[in-house]
């Protein structure tokens, strides 16, 4: 299992459920992929069955189930190529020596991520005490003036979350329509977060007390407006690499890997799941990913002995 995320974790357990041997192999130090590594504060509210968890409790409900079955997880290693061999296994060449396994499914969601950063220059000093692209924990921002800059989902969710807890919340956007879900919108709209649209962040600067200026300028305009803060959250998104799949192999549909809709790549005995998976209608959801895991571990114990029949219930499963 190339990917430690949710969704890689899910499908070492799931193949656990099946008595398989495996390997869970991240490149990060830690498990958890962006949702615990990026969004750990952040609230899912579309897991099934569970009304609303945070990112870093997702990831510790997932390592405790993914631990029951024992697989071997190696943290700290880049898969670099996947050679077959003439017995038909693969050997996995990493930045920590070599795995050999049956069959691989890869579960890398969007590759290696970084924040996109603000497009004015300021001071670096100002990282992580006034300018901030990660929430850790949603207290280091209590009773303080915050200004949050992003329209899409995170942003909004962000500032949903912090409004009862912040003294202020601000939330900057380009333009006037925001890009979340309907309902988060409306209920942004019914919050008392203030909206600056449609806004640029002009420079952010040092102020007395500990605090930073914001300047902000229309777009396609000339009114601005300054906040003082306590801190800036930025939330443009992430880049992400996925630079190793090329190295792998496999057919690629605009970076992503092709799959058909038994989660086979273009290499026999290599799978595809959550979002590094592409096929027609994929959503880029975890419960998509969920979904994705069974057919894909099944799939490739179904390719390893042909004549087994697989149970797919649970309840068959767990011990």
């Amino acid at each position: 299992m190339i990917g430690g995320g949710p969704v890689g974790m899910f499908a070492a357990f799931y193949a656990g459920l099946h008595s398989a041997d495996v390997a869970l192999v991240e490149s990060l130090a830690n498990l958890g992929g962006q949702t615990g590594n990026l969004y750990p504060a952040k609230i899912l509210y579309d897991i099934g069955g569970v009304p609303g968890i945070s990112g870093a409790d997702l990831i510790s409900q997932l390592q405790q189930q993914v631990s029951h079955f024992h697989p071997t997880i190696m943290t700290g290693r880049t898969v670099e190529t996947i050679d077959r061999q003439e017995d038909g296994t693969f050997l996995l060449t990493t930045s920590q020596g070599v795995i050999a396994t049956k069959t691989v499914i890869i579960a890398t969601g969007g590759g290696a991520f970084t924040p996109r950063r603000l497009a004015v220059d300021y001071d670096p000093a100002l990282d992580d005490q006034n300018v901030f692209y990660f929430v850790r924990d949603l207290a280091d921002f209590d009773n303080q003036k915050v200004a949050i800059a992003g329209g899409g989902d995170s942003a909004i969710d962000w500032a949903l979350a912090l409004a009862p807890r912040a003294q202020h919340v601000d939330l900057i956007h380009r333009r006037n329509q925001f890009r979340g879900l309907e309902s988060s919108v409306d209920q942004l709209q019914q919050s008392p977060v203030q909206l600056h649209t449609p806004f640029l962040i002009e420079s952010v600067d040092a102020a007395a007390n500990h605090q930073i200026e914001v300047r902000l300028k229309e777009v396609r305009g000339d009114h601005t407006e300054s906040l003082t803060v306590d801190k800036l959250l930025v939330n443009y998104g992430f880049m992400s690499e996925n630079r190793q799949l090329r190295n792998w192999d496999v057919t690629l549909d605009r970076g992503k890997i092709q799959v058909n809709s038994q989660m086979q790549t273009s290499r026999e005995g290599i799978y595809a799941i959550g979002d590094a998976a592409s096929y027609p209608g994929k959503l880029d959801l975890i419960a998509s990913g969920f979904g994705e895991a069974p057919i894909a571990v099944n799939e490739a114990l179904s390719f390893l002995y042909p004549d087994r029949r697989q149970a797919l219930h649970s309840s068959q499963l767990y011990h």
